[in-house]
């Protein structure tokens, strides 16, 4: 079994301006098209059982809307493999309320972006976000290191990450992109280990467009992956790729590709995350 646990999907009605929007300032191009149809189709292709999606709210008033657009999506495409987080935002009020009418809605976790929702990530409002989660039982993915589109300040770097989890003692953490993108060294001397998750999207495969971001960076490599998966631990660490911004195929091919002993990367690709979600083997 495969589970994609970072994936993205767009309503159709707005899907080719966002897309649009994304690929110009980042200078990253699509591989799927963004629908939940879409994305279906890319599960089919690279033989993933299952993918989470994870909506963003920009904005407090977004977060009611956004949820109820993923429950509809679950609703038409659940047997189809789709699995959707809710959104949240640091304004959120009734924040415990809300976490309880996204629990009962059947939505396993919630996504939050620190750099899109402009707040550094141990900012008070997301520890009471992790605090509210974790009674209720759901997990929080956050975007970690540098993001392509907003370079020039990082809301969740190494420092605060591991403010947080010395603040926070949730278990239900998941940082992704593989803990920090772009800040993978920094990961590896002080947050392996940690008790939280870390993700694989968007650290394998992709394009970085240093034209339009200024990031010189590049994607993991083998060797650098694996003593990243081992110093952290396997148990902690989730497949996802954020398609549509990476491919799913690619990211699925190169993990069965890498290093790893096969009962490594049956643990990755969907072992950990089913455990997580609830999804029997």
């Amino acid at each position: 079994m495969i589970i994609d646990i970072h994936a993205h999907t767009y309503p159709e009605n707005i899907v080719k301006k966002v897309v649009q929007r994304m690929e110009t300032v980042s200078g990253s191009r699509i591989d799927a098209d963004g629908t939940p149809s879409g994305l279906v189709a890319s599960m089919e292709n690279a033989g993933i059982d299952y993918s989470v999606f994870l909506p963003v709210a920009t904005n407090p008033k977004q977060v009611g809307r956004l949820n109820a657009q993923a429950v509809q999506i679950m609703e038409r495409y659940g047997g189809q493999g789709l699995i959707s987080f809710a959104a949240v935002h640091p304004d959120t009020e009734h924040l415990k309320d809300i976490m309880r009418g996204i629990r009962q809605a059947g939505l396993k976790g919630v996504k939050i972006h620190p750099d899109y929702q402009e707040t550094y990530f141990d900012d008070i409002r997301y520890m009471n976000i992790l605090d509210a989660a974790s009674e209720q039982g759901l997990f929080v993915l956050t975007h970690a290191g540098m993001d392509e589109v907003y370079p020039e300040e990082v809301h969740c770097d190494v420092e605060r990450i591991l403010k947080v989890i010395e603040t926070v003692k949730s278990e239900n953490l998941i940082l992704a992109h593989m803990g920090g993108w772009q800040m993978w060294e920094d990961v590896k001397k002080y947050v392996c280990g940690a008790p939280v998750y870390f993700d694989t999207a968007f650290s394998l495969t992709g394009t970085v467009s240093v034209e339009n971001t200024g990031v010189y960076g590049s994607m993991l490599d083998d060797s650098r992956f694996v003593e990243l998966v081992r110093k952290h631990g396997v148990d902690h660490v989730l497949f996802g790729s954020d398609t549509p911004w990476s491919s799913q195929q690619e990211n699925v091919e190169w993990v069965l590709g890498c290093s790893l002993t096969e009962q490594e990367k049956e643990k990755i690709l969907g072992e950990n995350a089913a455990g997580m979600l609830g999804i029997f083997l």
